[in-house]
This record gives structure tokens, sequence and C-alpha cells, in this order.
């Protein structure tokens, strides 16, 4: 439901059906499909995302996949039944032309573009190890988001020195950075800092591209990465598009702006963190 939900609102604020289906990595044609629905039950596109409560969302869900009501179909269900088979076959470099062949003599007769689906999103298939570019958008229309490693603090409850770790807002256009400084990189930190980065720039940006950090991306992937559910709603009551896409890089890898960033602030507070102690108790700092 979280999914046609994102789908709907960002339909609703005029984006077009492609763009929808590269910000939520839904394909075009399930993207149409929920839209169609949403208007055979109402929706109109200039009403606003009031439309979406739970009792539309449930009669979209109903009526857009009846026989699917967790997103899957069978020969997905089948596939994740092979996860541990598919994965070493994967590993040991065989084609998908050749798992697909070799499905078939077990007897788990599925499509090539379902398998190859499943292999990309599920097995990491065909990763490229390559820096994601990210072109700079319009002024205050795109914030990247990353953490970077501060220093040791003395906590002033423990005495203990600890690390410090600084959820990194910077702005595309302008590169004026936020810091919000941090012991842990849980998702209530994250949404914490996400709503102190708000206020320090007087609004929310359209669209935040976070790096593979656990808290946000469940299942990193070059293409298909899995948002957490938590913070894809967090997103929706904020108003912002978290663009998945060029925030998961593979195997950990960051966007070219977001290292810069992070190798700034990293290099800065090792010149500066030493002469504080304890996190301050305001919401973050700002670099120029």
């Amino acid at each position: 439901m979280i999914e046609i939900k994102e789908v709907l609102r960002l339909w609703l604020q005029g984006r077009s059906q492609r763009d929808v289906s590269k910000l939520t990595t839904v394909d075009r044609k399930t993207v149409r499909r929920y839209v169609e629905t949403a208007q055979a039950c109402g929706v109109d596109r200039g009403g606003g995302v009031d439309q979406l409560t739970d009792e539309l969302l449930a009669a979209v869900v109903g009526g857009a996949r009846p026989q699917r009501p967790y997103g899957r179909g069978a020969s997905w269900q089948a596939l994740a039944g092979q996860h541990e088979q598919l994965k070493l076959w994967v590993e040991d470099g065989l084609t998908l032309t050749k798992v697909h062949v070799l499905l078939g003599r077990r007897g788990i007769v599925v499509s090539y573009r379902t398998l190859h689906r499943y292999a990309t999103t599920e097995l990491g298939f065909g990763r490229r190890r390559a820096t994601v570019p990210v072109l700079d958008g319009d002024p205050g229309s795109e914030v990247q988001v990353d953490f970077g490693k501060l220093g040791l603090v003395t906590d002033p409850v423990s005495g203990k020195r600890r690390v410090v770790h600084g959820l990194i807002f910077t702005a595309v256009y302008s590169r004026h950075m936020f810091v919000y400084p941090t012991h842990e990189q849980t998702l209530e930190e994250v949404i914490a800092g996400f709503d102190c980065a708000w206020a320090f720039f007087d609004g929310v940006f359209a669209v935040a591209i976070p790096d593979n950090m656990k808290a946000i991306v469940d299942h990193a992937d070059a293409t298909e990465p899995r948002l957490n559910d938590a913070f894809r709603e967090y997103a929706q009551a904020r108003g912002f598009v978290i663009d998945p896409a060029r925030g998961a890089p593979p195997s950990g890898q960051a966007s070219g702006g977001a290292v810069r960033a992070v190798c700034a602030v990293e290099l800065l507070c090792r010149r500066r963190l030493p002469r504080h102690r304890g996190l301050p108790h305001q919401c973050g700092g700002v670099v120029s």
C-alpha cells in the first residue's frame, strides 16, 4: 500500500508516469495501472494528495492487483523458493540464460524477464562498481544526504570518548552544507536530523538523494534499491521525494558530490572536534 501511495502522490504532484516510474523503481506499466485504477475510484489529479485516504488506497489495491495483494506473483514466489540455489549459480558466474534452463529442468517455469528482475533486485546481478554521476538541479530542488565520521568526543554522561557521526546535508546547487552530529545511525536519529535540516534551511527540498545508509535503504542496488517503508512514510508526510536510483550505489559506493562533501566535513572536524566536550544541544551546525 505504501508503494501505491507513493506512486499516486508523485502523479498528483504533476509528474509524468515516466518520472514516477524512475523515482519509485516501479515498472511503468504498473504505474499506469495504479493511476487508471485510482481514476476509476474517483481520484482527481487536480484535487491534491488529501484524496489518498486508507479507504481509497485499499480500493486501488483491490482493483489493481486483486490476485497479488503483496505485490508479487506466483512466478516471483517460485523463484524465492529457489533463492539459495540461484545465489550459488549467480556467484559461480552462470549466465541468466543458463540459469533459466536449469530452473526449467527443476520444474520451475518462469519468464526470463521475471528471472532477470529477481536476479537484479534480490541477488545483485549485473552490478557495476562505478561512481554515480549526479547532475545539478535548480536552486532549492535537491539535497544530498550522507553520514561521515567526525571523530571522538567525550560523553558528558559516561565520561568515555565515543565516536560521533555527522549526518551531512549538501544542497546540490549551492553546495551549502548542514551537519547533524549524532552517536547513532538509527532511523530515529536520521529522521531527527532531517527535521533539523529542514528547520535550518527554512524549508523542505523537493528531492532528497540519500547515500547507501542502512537506516533508509533496506537493500542496496544500482538501479532498484529497496527503501525502508517507515522512511518512505516520513517522506510522504513531509512532502519530499526520495531519489533512490542515484542514492543507493552498489557495494556502498557514494555519489561523487556526496564523497566530496563527507571528505570536506571529516577533514574540518579532525581539526576542530578535540576542542569540544560532548555533543551540542542545538540541532546541528553549518559548514560553509
